[in-house]
């Protein structure tokens, strides 16, 4: 390296962000994750007998995933080769591939290749990796926010071990921030500044467990701060203003998006109107389309709900028509009151296991055909054949009900629909065993 180039190296890790900084050099300096890197864990002695497998760092932002890839280029004595998947392509992975192979005939030297963001690679650009890994070629790293489940390949999934990283705890962002504004080299003691106890407890809170997110903020705040003659402490309004507002972490197209949603049904399902409310606050935060949140509240009210209180679905879909002709943001008020209406309602699910039960006789008896008496004889020759013979129309018989069998011989005595004792579905089950006698001696296919 030429002096000119050594400098300008040096300026640029001068003026590197403070979260690039401060990434740690070593693994005593690395915070949080004990479960994948700590001490005796499986992967830490893998690294530092330099035999690693190849592995998908899985975790959400700013929790270590390539500060770890860089620790382990420090210590490997493997050639390391990082790409992005955002700014590189195919013409990047058979480069370095190419370059592997030789290195690895000419000079016995493993490689590894590390790729940042490999979600973002589509199928064809994963393909180009599977083979090189599965011969030796490569030791493959991927990193990732997105559940490798859903954005990675089954075939090079499946020849990694997944190590899934976590939301760093207050306490690990507090010791990263406070690390950052005493080290004078890398960090902000040069500065000479204090924060607030307040200050700090507002910038951990709203980090969310994302290093980056503090880091960035903190800076923002330092600077601000040494640029006011005599100030020597970062207060709340400072960091509050630097921090401004935190975005969501929720991907409307990834694991964000189904597990927020997860626990919005569960929410629902399980009556607790405080856990549904806080869930589609959410939701709403994150900008999610609030048709889709409507369309689950049809469902819900149907699924789960049921005729425990019927008047549920009708609100669900008024909600819905409500939500598609207001728009946002009025439109989180009828959502919210079908959430709350919905959630407080008594429960059932007998419709719709009734329904299970039936498509699972159907699916597994014959196709029996439908009872003559029950066809409609619409022709002379189908009543000489006995069609509609012996229906009882049932508004001619006290009650407007009559017993008959409806169902095909074979099945006679099945019983689907098992009303509960649940709201209105309560009378509904007098009604039943009015008519039908007691529920719980007919066969009800369970």
């Amino acid at each position: 390296m030429s002096l000119f180039e050594h400098q300008a190296q040096q300026q640029m890790a001068k003026n590197a962000p403070l979260a690039d900084r401060m990434r740690p050099r070593t693994f005593d300096e690395f915070v949080g994750q004990e479960h994948v890197v700590g001490v005796d864990r499986v992967l830490r002695r893998a690294i530092q007998a330099d035999r690693l497998p190849s592995i998908i760092l899985w975790g959400p932002p700013g929790s270590g995933k390539t500060t770890l890839a860089r620790l382990i280029a420090g210590v490997t004595q493997a050639s390391f080769q990082p790409i992005s998947a955002v700014t590189s392509g195919v013409a990047d992975l058979r480069r370095i591939v190419a370059e592997a192979r030789d290195r690895l005939g000419m000079h016995q030297e493993k490689t590894i290749l590390f790729v940042d963001e490999i979600h973002r690679f589509n199928k064809s650009q994963q393909d180009v990796i599977l083979p090189h890994v599965e011969d030796g070629t490569v030791t493959f790293i991927g990193a990732t926010t997105e559940n490798p489940s859903f954005e990675v390949n089954a075939p090079l999934l499946s020849r990694c071990r997944v190590f899934a990283l976590q939301l760093l705890s207050p306490e690990e962002v507090e010791t990263i921030v406070e690390r950052a504004l005493s080290e004078p080299q890398r960090g902000l003691g040069e500065l000479g500044l204090e924060l607030e106890q307040p200050a700090l407890e507002h910038l951990v809170d709203m980090a969310n467990g994302d290093a980056r997110v503090a880091l960035n903020a903190l800076e923002t705040a330092a600077f601000a701060t040494s640029g006011v003659e005599g100030a020597t402490t970062i207060d709340l309004e400072t960091i509050s203003d630097a921090l401004q507002r935190r975005s969501p972490l929720y991907d409307k197209a990834g694991e964000g998006h189904y597990d927020t949603i997860s626990a919005f049904i569960k929410s629902v399902r399980g009556s607790s109107p405080d856990g549904a409310l806080y869930w589609l606050a959410r939701m709403i935060e994150a900008g999610e389309d609030p048709l889709f949140i409507a369309r689950r509240l049809v469902i819900l009210a149907a699924e789960d709900i049921g005729l425990a209180q019927p008047e549920a679905l009708a609100l669900a879909v008024a909600a819905q028509q409500a939500v598609h002709f207001l728009g946002m943001p009025e439109a989180r008020i009828p959502l919210a009151e079908a959430t709350v209406y919905l959630a407080t309602a008594p429960k059932s699910n007998s419709a719709y296991m009734a329904l299970e039960q039936a498509l699972d006789d159907v699916r597994k008896r014959a196709g029996e055909p439908v009872p003559l008496h029950l066809r409609n004889a619409v022709t002379g020759l189908m009543r000489s054949m006995g069609y509609g013979k012996d229906y009882q129309y049932a508004h001619d018989h006290p009650g407007h009900f009559v017993e008959q069998d409806f169902l095909p011989p074979s099945l006679k005595d099945r019983r689907y629909y098992q009303p509960t004792e649940e709201g209105t579905e309560k009378e509904i089950s007098e009604r039943m065993k009015e008519w039908w006698g007691d529920g719980d001696k007919q066969d009800s296919g369970v």
